[in-house]
């Protein structure tokens, strides 16, 4: 399944996040955004108002799959990572990431590797035993890293077992984004599994453009509204990469 989905590819997967407050937006911007033809979508269901009734969540995540094959990524993003504010006890969020594991045909969830060992080797276990598939990520929205740093959180993810490694982190000048690009291609020599990185914010927008050719297997575009600093609207993003995939066809 990994292979299908996050497969080593000359074109990057491109992501859709869905952001809605309520049922009604979240199936709202799907809508808007299938036509799109993105190749994953994410919902962040941290933006969802009501996101602690377990089973509104899953219904919504049925009608989501009702609509559409295209491959569903579920992330409850941590609020020390970026993500929305939620009224979830971590333990509360760790559960109803578990139930969607258990109860949904979600294919991927998001967990950061800078959670508790306990949840997020649980949660390897769990989605595995249902067939999901799991992305370990690391978000860090004040700095780019050193790149042993960034090394060592991308192992750390293996290490848990990741299906896929994401790294998006915040650049402060364009050194920043050519360093992330080249870490990137270190990384992914390294790693057994498939790497995802960005550099965020308007300055990162090279990184989600052109990131694939270091090792990045997958980048994010705006279909409705953005989740994270920087996101390209998916059109744009998929005529630049063909553009640059035409101008330079024996990349590899």
């Amino acid at each position: 399944m990994t292979g299908k989905i996050f497969a080593k590819k000359k074109a990057p997967s491109i992501c859709v996040p869905l952001t809605g407050k309520t049922r009604a937006e979240v199936l709202e911007q799907l809508e808007q955004v299938l036509p799109e033809e993105p190749d994953i979508i994410e919902w962040r269901a941290d933006f969802l108002a009501d996101i602690t009734d377990t089973e509104l969540v899953i219904g919504i995540i049925e009608e989501i799959k009702a609509k559409t094959d295209i491959p569903l990524l579920f992330t409850i993003r941590a609020e020390h990572e970026g993500g929305e504010k939620i009224t979830l006890s971590e333990g509360e969020k760790v559960a109803l990431l578990r139930a969607v594991c258990e109860e949904t045909a979600v294919d991927v969830i998001d967990f950061e590797t800078s959670n508790r060992k306990e949840d997020v080797k649980m949660l390897r276990r769990v989605s595995r035993e249902h067939g999901k598939q799991l992305i370990l990520s690391y978000h860090n929205f004040d700095e780019t890293p050193a790149n042993e740093e960034l090394v060592k959180r991308a192992r750390q993810a293996e290490d848990f077992d990741a299906d896929v490694v994401k790294l998006a982190v915040m650049p402060h000048a364009e050194a920043d984004v050519l360093r992330l690009l080249e870490v990137t291609k270190e990384i992914d020599d390294l790693l057994e599994v498939p790497i995802v990185t960005m550099s965020m914010a308007e300055l990162g927008g090279l990184s989600r453009m052109i990131g694939w050719a270091y090792g990045s297997v997958m980048t994010f575009g705006v279909g409705v509204e953005s989740s994270a600093p920087g996101q390209i609207p998916v059109q744009k993003l998929k005529e630049t990469i063909q553009l640059m995939q035409e101008l330079v066809p024996n990349w590899e």
